[in-house]
């Protein structure tokens, strides 16, 4: 990717949100906003004591918030949105540790084609990481450090167009968008983890000459779709998909994002949720063996990446519902 591209395209959304700006801010009617939080709290416990089929005893919890800000009039949208979710697990006498682990929080800019009531020319950035480190856990016990906060950490620049006939459905394409992979660690960025380049060594194999690189930059098509419908009688289904193919080598191969999500509620506090989210990243590889001696990761490729979480747990929200 040359930076000159990437560095039009940030100016191009930077003047998208200094003009919608302006419009925003001159706006003294707060009814234009409509603005939610919502927070969770699961908790699961399985205790066996003498269970002749066997089993573990485990304790478990998640907890998530959800808030959004949304500003409408006339024909600018403003809208902007943070998830945060962490969870734990312990089984029997291991220590606890993580099952959800995120940070993501997007804004976007919309501003309606003059007599074309669906279809906005939009600008959006989104932006993803984890609190804090992962670990794979091999079967021998043996913890490896693979994640961290800001390693991976993404940021997705993007403008182009977006049908949004309703509240509940919209169509982001982007032929410009720029996808940003910060790696923080020092030993993921020289392993060359998630996509960055590697470090470079001398012919020993040890001696480095050259650090990995924390950054990488990619400018690509992107095309996100957000999907809501109350499918049942207090039964909702929401959907995300995101797209993104790189306009470089390994151009054809698409990075997918996709995220489902059903929703239960029992009563203003109760719910009960079943959350999906595949993922595939042609530059992140996943490795299936580890090096005995140092644990380095060996048998890497690129895989299907796949999270299921089933809970029923308090919920409550603040705000426009």
């Amino acid at each position: 990717m040359k930076f000159n591209k990437l560095t039009l395209l940030v100016l191009s959304v930077i003047g998208s949100y200094t003009f919608a700006f302006s419009q925003v801010e001159n706006a003294t009617d707060t009814t234009y906003w409509k603005k939610a939080a919502k927070t969770s709290l699961t908790f699961t416990q399985t205790t066996l004591e003498n269970w002749a089929a066997g089993g573990n005893n485990s304790i478990a919890f998640n907890t998530g918030l959800n808030a959004f800000a949304n500003y409408a009039k006339d024909r600018t949208t403003f809208e902007n949105l943070l998830e945060v979710g962490y969870g734990l697990i312990r089984q029997d006498n291991a220590d606890f540790r993580k099952s959800d682990d995120k940070i993501i929080f997007s804004t976007k800019l919309g501003y309606q084609i003059k007599n074309k009531k669906h279809l906005f020319w939009s600008s959006l950035i989104d932006f993803k990481t984890q609190f804090y480190e992962g670990v794979n856990v091999l079967e021998d016990g043996t913890e490896v450090y693979i994640s961290d906060f800001m390693a991976p950490g993404y940021l997705t620049i993007s403008t182009g167009l977006e049908w949004k006939p309703n509240d509940n459905f919209s169509l982001l394409f982007s032929p410009a968008t720029g996808k940003m992979t910060f790696v923080s660690i020092g030993k993921f960025a020289d392993r060359g983890d998630f996509g960055v380049e590697p470090a470079v060594y001398d012919t020993d194999g040890v001696t480095k000459l050259k650090d990995g690189k924390n950054f990488r930059g990619e400018f690509g098509t992107f095309l996100k779709l957000y999907f809501k419908k109350d499918i049942f009688k207090n039964v909702n289904y929401e959907t995300k998909l995101e797209l993104f193919i790189g306009y470089d080598e390994n151009f054809g191969n698409i990075d997918v994002n996709w995220q489902n999500a059903i929703t239960m509620k029992v009563n203003d506090w109760l719910m009960a949720s079943f959350v999906t989210q595949l993922l595939y990243d042609d530059d992140v590889e996943i490795a299936t063996k580890f090096d005995p001696v140092d644990n380095t990761p060996l048998d890497a490729s690129p895989r299907i990446q796949y999270k299921q979480i089933l809970g029923v747990g308090l919920t409550f929200i603040v705000g426009d519902k």
